[in-house]
């Protein structure tokens, strides 16, 4: 990498040009007020290391911090003329560490005072060497700061990516079931789409499984063994995806208390879930779109850029139309999402799966409660065919898991579903009949729903197999 050096601001001879630093190159700030000691720092490091930017004015700090990552600062400890008392350097250190807390400073001193080096490393200092310097000296003492750097850096990303693996880890995973023509096209666009490394967008209805199948995608893919890293754009406050999306600095907004990593450096080398990608607002398509297209992205408060490699999947349950309306979503970001687009069948026209499904349900829920139901009578099975199932498969899993808890006898019967029988001749007749809506039958189910549970959105939320920021979002639609 080329070592240049510019005017910053009168008075400052010595800094570098704002060309972006790799992740993986190592940047130095030397910052004293002897111009004859920046040259010489200039000469030695940069066969060292890959950045090196020298300041006189200790005063240019905290842009320089702003602008980029430090993976060591080298700082004298007195500035103003015949100073030697070290509270200057000292002062600045405070000032280095509030900025960033896990900043790593060494401490450069002219005389030897041990009071002086001792209050620096009371402070926080990492170490403090003594003017003349032995070079070997130097380097090693900046060596170690710089891999301590590094160490912490590698931590500090673990812990973060390690709670948003356990997160997900921590939601179970269920398999797609089904043997309909409409799943079975389905199974076969994962099959080519997976292995291609190709971005896939996922539409159909809530609870139509479009999570499963962005998960079968990874499972085949090439990045089956990397991570696989969701966010829900519809249960996200608009005010904060920037924040979940891209990550944020130290600063960045008020409750910013510190580096945080975002969602794309966690998905790095794996998949990246974007679930209810409707919802992301237009002010923030076109940093996502610039993601995809450069992959790098910027934290939010940062001038720096970080490469990224994601395999992104996208999900929706706003209809194509919808979609492809530029007041709503950008044409150019829909391109890059829908390489390979997924249609996932309503769960009412693949009703041939009801069956394999819900036993499938009777057998899970039954591990999970210890219970001995044996199956579904025909009676009830019925029942089931016939409803419309608005919430769909995430309905009909809701409504097997309530029957099993409540369920008297080893077999369930229509009776368990007597709430699906009331509704049945509500609405299914009409809709197969065209003379109702799907729109009308998703209002008649909510309005069903918030009467059953008496207002209760959470309750409702979860007998339709919605989000409660999915059903808040129907109830204004609606307005109900």
């Amino acid at each position: 990498m080329p070592f240049r050096f510019y005017k910053l601001a009168t008075g400052d001879r010595n800094l570098r040009d704002s060309g972006t630093v790799m992740p993986d190159q190592t940047s130095i700030l030397v910052v004293d007020d002897d111009e004859d000691i920046l040259s010489a720092c200039r000469v030695l490091l940069k066969k060292r290391f890959d950045q090196v930017v020298t300041c006189q004015d200790p005063g240019h700090i905290p842009a320089l911090m702003a602008e980029q990552n430090f993976h060591a600062i080298m700082l004298d400890m007195n500035f103003s003329p015949g100073e030697n008392s070290g509270e200057e350097g000292n002062q600045w250190l405070s000032r280095i560490l509030e900025i960033d807390p896990d900043a790593v400073v060494v401490m450069v001193t002219a005389f030897s005072s041990v009071d002086a080096a001792v209050e620096a490393m009371k402070i926080g200092a990492h170490d403090f060497i003594e003017k003349p310097w032995n070079n070997e000296k130097l380097i090693s003492t900046l060596s170690a700061a710089v891999k301590l750097r590094r160490t912490q850096e590698k931590a500090n990303k673990f812990e973060q990516r390690s709670r948003m693996l356990a997160d997900d880890i921590s939601r179970r995973h269920h398999p797609i079931i089904g043997q309909s023509e409409g799943i079975n096209r389905v199974f076969s666009l994962i099959r080519k789409a997976a292995p291609t490394d190709v971005n896939v967008l996922i539409l159909g209805e809530n609870g139509t499984g479009k999570e499963l199948v962005a998960r079968e995608i990874h499972a085949l893919s090439t990045r089956t063994d990397k991570a696989f890293i969701t966010v829900d754009l519809g249960a996200v406050p608009s005010t904060l995806l920037d924040s979940e999306l891209f990550g944020h600095k130290k600063g960045a907004f008020t409750d910013a208390r510190e580096d945080r990593m975002g969602r794309f450096q966690a998905a790095n080398k794996g998949t990246f879930f974007l679930d209810e990608i409707g919802n992301l607002p237009l002010s923030l398509q076109p940093k996502l779109l610039h993601a995809l297209e450069s992959r790098e992205i910027t934290p939010l408060g940062s001038t720096r850029s970080e490469s990224v490699d994601i395999r992104l999947v996208s999900a929706t349950n706003v209809s194509r139309e919808e979609l492809g309306n530029p007041q709503i979503f950008r044409p150019d970001l829909l391109y890059r999402l829908n390489t390979v687009e997924i249609q996932l069948p309503a769960l009412r026209d693949r009703t041939d799966d009801i069956p394999l499904l819900a036993n499938a349900f009777v057998r899970e829920y039954n591990r999970k409660y210890n219970h001995r139901v044996e199956g579904i009578s025909n009676r009830a099975m019925q029942v089931l065919m016939d409803y419309h199932w608005p919430g769909n498969v995430r309905e009909l899993r809701y409504c097997i898991e309530r029957a099993i808890i409540l369920a008297n006898g080893d077999e369930l019967g229509s009776a368990d579903f007597a709430s699906l029988a009331d509704h049945r001749g509500q609405s299914t007749g009409p809709a197969r009949e065209g003379k109702q809506t799907l729109e009308e039958l998703e209002r008649a189910s909510i309005e069903q729903a918030l009467k059953d549970h008496r207002g209760n959105i959470s309750r409702a939320a979860k007998d339709l197999g919605l989000t409660r920021t999915s059903l808040y979002r129907r109830i204004e639609k609606f307005g109900l």
